[in-house]
């Protein structure tokens, strides 16, 4: 069921779309924001509050990375891995992240605090390597910076 909070999010993304439907990545996301994720329950009521058939919005809500269908983490850490990060050495940086959290691609550290996804791409090419926690994006990261940077998420 969709809290009342949830629904009034909605309703403000619907009034600026041409047609309802329209909203339905925005309704995502304000769901996501409440919940952290988008479960199978949470999809089908948001599909009936768009009108939408649960197929219709499934496929748009996996369609985006940034849509989570499985539970994240309270940050969720993207480490860019594309062409120009990897140049820049992303597979280090990635390794250290994954051996200072202890966990893997996909992978939720047991405080819940961290979950740690690959992203194909941030859009800082010319500043690679980068990752982004949350809405923070960071760029020519330095593996000595790493401490610094996932202490701000505690």
């Amino acid at each position: 069921m969709l809290s009342a909070i949830e629904q009034q999010q909605i309703d403000e993304a619907i009034k600026i779309m041409p047609v309802k439907k329209a909203a339905c990545i925005e309704a995502l996301k304000v769901v996501q924001a409440h919940r952290r994720w988008i479960s199978d329950e949470s999809l089908k009521d948001v599909a009936a509050y768009m009108e939408m058939t649960t197929e219709e919005l499934d496929s748009v809500a996996t369609f985006y990375n940034m849509l989570f269908r499985r539970p994240v983490g309270r940050h969720v850490i993207l480490v860019c891995d594309s062409i120009s990060c990897w140049v820049m050495g992303y597979e280090s940086l990635r390794d250290s992240i994954m051996q200072k959290l202890s966990i893997r691609y996909g992978q939720t550290t047991e405080d819940d605090r961290f979950t740690l996804l690959p992203n194909c791409c941030l859009g800082c090419c010319d500043r690679a390597p980068a990752l982004m926690i949350d809405n923070d994006l960071y760029t020519d990261v330095k593996i000595d910076q790493l401490d610094s940077i996932l202490k701000k998420y505690e």
